[in-house]
């Protein structure tokens, strides 16, 4: 009988846990999705003008318009894309009609297509969302000053790399289009949502808790002998 009760408490806390365990996971999913959508509907929200001092807690993802004109040199972020391979991001100074300089990255280019890429030359009026990027950590390399090599966005390294306001504004567009490399625009794509896996995974579990509870229950049931 003890082993009974020890079997069937350890065998109902166990599957308790893993089952509370995934409740919760779907709890952060619903919360992960609502997060996402509004961040989303942030990001598609009317552009507005850049704010007198923009905030990386309260104005990320902030769609705005800028008119004015790139000043070189470039900065160049190692990446990669699906589909193409590998590349740069074109992070370059943007100088407004205020006056203000921010950082703007211009998207996309091939690693065999950078030669086509300038720094674009005249006014331009460009549309796209303000970002702080959070993609260093200790692992990350430090720029490569002498080969203008970068391996992520740190947007306050590239600002005092290119004299410019710690601002980044991700092109979503621009008038006159830039020639030679193609906007990356900001989306919820690259934020982590896995919780739906976790989920599975905890009742998973808990469904292999169950049967193996059952199954050492058998194995105690006593045997009647013939």
């Amino acid at each position: 009988m003890g082993r009974w009760v020890f079997l069937s408490i350890f065998g109902a806390g166990g599957l308790a846990i893993l089952l509370g365990l995934g409740v919760w996971q779907m709890q952060r999913l619903a919360w992960k999705q609502q997060i996402l959508e509004q961040i989303e509907t942030r990001i598609r929200a009317p552009e507005v003008t850049l704010p007198d001092r923009p905030d990386p807690e309260g104005d990320k993802y902030l769609p705005v318009q800028l008119r004015g004109q790139f000043s070189g040199p470039d900065i160049k972020v190692l990446v990669s894309v699906k589909q193409v391979g590998a590349g740069y991001r074109l992070i370059s100074a943007f100088v407004a009609q205020d006056g203000r300089r921010v950082l703007v990255d211009r998207g996309f280019v091939p690693s065999a297509g950078l030669a086509g890429a300038p720094v674009p030359q005249g006014a331009f009026d460009i549309t796209g969302n303000l970002h702080w990027p959070q993609e260093t950590d200790s692992y990350t390399p430090a720029p490569d000053r002498a080969q203008n090599l970068w391996f992520a966005r740190d947007v306050d390294q590239m600002a005092a790399a290119l004299n410019t306001l710690p601002v980044l504004v991700v092109l979503r567009r621009a008038d006159p289009q830039i020639p030679g490399s193609w906007p990356i625009p900001v989306d919820t794509a690259g934020i982590p949502n896995d919780h739906l896996q976790y989920a599975i995974t905890w009742f998973s579990l808990a469904a292999i808790w169950l049967a193996m509870t059952v199954f050492f229950w058998g194995r105690l049931r006593p045997k009647h002998q013939g």
